[in-house]
């Protein structure tokens, strides 16, 4: 029985002394001139959906949940946002018909967003017509390059 004690102690000492390494809030200026609504041509409904399932990782508009102060929550958050950033940033989106067809194939396959993601964030979680809707628009894209 100590021996168990003494892991859950040593267990909470290192969540509790974990809290205070701070993740930085990375956001970059949201106002660019190669947002991709200003780089294409984005139909508004399409445009919400992509600020509502795709802007928190894929942006330099990351609103950040009040759970990112928790450690390694926020640590793990920040990894994505870094690697889903690096891969697709719409904040500074370079016309890549590779990239549209990517995003058209990740949508189809229900990879994008992350499940984790949809779990926490409703607006997320793409109905078949608003997948639809961006997979037209992203082939249209694509046709149109």
């Amino acid at each position: 029985m100590k021996v168990v004690k003494a892991v859950f102690l040593i267990i909470l000492v290192g969540f509790i002394a974990i809290q205070f390494i701070r993740p930085e809030k990375i956001n970059g200026s949201s106002e660019s001139g190669n947002d991709i609504a200003l780089v294409l041509t984005v139909p508004s409904s399409v445009y919400q959906s992509l600020k509502d399932a795709c802007y928190d990782c894929h942006s330099n508009s990351t609103n950040y949940p009040w759970y990112f102060n928790i450690q390694p929550v926020g640590l793990m958050m920040n990894r994505h946002i870094d690697e889903g950033r690096e891969e697709l940033n719409f904040s500074n989106f370079e016309i890549n018909p590779d990239k549209m067809k990517e995003i058209v194939e990740l949508i189809e396959e229900n990879e994008m967003p992350l499940k984790s993601y949809r779990m926490f964030h409703k607006k997320a979680r793409l109905d078949d017509s608003r997948k639809k809707e961006i997979i037209q628009w992203a082939e249209s894209e694509t046709l149109s390059r």
